[in-house]
């Protein structure tokens, strides 16, 4: 048989994975989280890119952009206001690393 494959285990952060440093990487996966679930919405509501763009207050470009996910274009508070255009309640959840038990929630 050809040669054996090597399997890594990731660390459940594909920006890590890659090599960017801790605070950014998380930062990238949430706006790929984030903007996963704007083409969630989009497509369950079935919303042309014109349409989500009017809806959304940007061009139609923008959501092309989204959609190919360069999210780098975009800082966090920016895909959460485009939730909140869609009409989604988002959250913030606080929790506190030293009480496990302690959970904030504040709304945005």
């Amino acid at each position: 048989m050809g040669e054996e494959i090597k399997i890594e285990e990731g660390s459940g952060n594909v920006f890590t994975d890659l090599g960017f440093g801790e605070e950014e990487a998380k930062e990238e996966l949430l706006k790929a989280e984030l903007g996963a679930e704007i083409f969630r919405i989009l497509k369950h509501r079935r919303l042309t890119q014109t349409k989500a763009a009017r809806i959304m207050g940007v061009k139609q470009p923008e959501i092309s952009r989204l959609k190919h996910g360069k999210f780098s274009y975009y800082s966090v508070e920016r895909l959460m206001r485009f939730l909140e255009r869609l009409n989604c309640e988002v959250s913030i959840h606080i929790n506190w690393p030293e009480d496990k038990g302690a959970t904030r929630v504040i709304a945005v």
